[in-house]
């Protein structure tokens, strides 16, 4: 079983920055592309970003390439998501995911790849 915990959440200002955090425990971490999504009151989850096994290659939604950044440190099971330049549509509920059934070079952008789930932290941005 994985657990994977997020961290970070908060209330910001527009134009501010923010840091997620999840960390992850149960299996190997490294084994595993990572992925941020997000629910917005009254919508539907939507992919955020995502990350390979080595964190070669990485993959964003149009809303937020240029703003947003995923890390992560496989030494320290923890998967990263630095939010930049925030907008009030930004504001929702941020889930970290592992999926542990994909290749080593690709990321998922779909829910349904992604085994484990986080309970998910509340990203508000005040206008």
């Amino acid at each position: 079983q994985v657990q994977l915990v997020e961290s970070g959440g908060g209330l910001v200002q527009a134009g501010g920055s923010l840091r997620l955090s999840c960390a992850a425990s149960g299996r190997t971490f490294s084994r595993s592309a990572m992925g941020w999504f997000r629910q917005a009151p009254g919508k539907e989850r939507e992919f955020v970003a995502a990350i390979s096994w080595s964190g070669g290659r990485t993959f964003y939604a149009d809303s937020v390439k240029g703003r947003f950044t995923i890390s992560r440190d496989n030494a320290k099971n923890t998967v990263s998501l630095q939010m930049n330049s925030l907008e009030p549509e930004d504001t929702a509920v941020y889930y970290c995911a592992a999926d542990y059934s994909g290749v080593g070079w690709y990321a998922s952008r779909k829910e349904y790849d992604y085994d484990y789930w986080g309970q998910g932290t509340q990203v508000t941005v005040s206008s």
